[in-house]
């Protein structure tokens, strides 16, 4: 790999999430729970959410 090359993926917890889209975090575990939703990354036993995942789902989910 190129070493001026960085790769700076960003991801957000459950918490940071539901800030950022003014929802309840019980919203995001209900959506895991029933498969659907965001997509989202188990790292063992925690959760984390993909910034450009997030915006292509909010992005795919537009109306008007």
């Amino acid at each position: 790999m190129d070493t001026t090359t960085q790769i700076t993926p960003t991801f957000l917890t459950q918490h940071e999430l539901a800030e950022l889209l003014r929802m309840p975090e019980r919203t995001l575990e209900d959506w895991r729970l029933m498969q659907t939703g965001l997509p989202y990354v188990k790292l063992g036993r925690l959760v984390r959410y993909d910034v450009q995942d997030v915006l292509i789902w909010v992005h795919e989910h537009r109306h008007g």
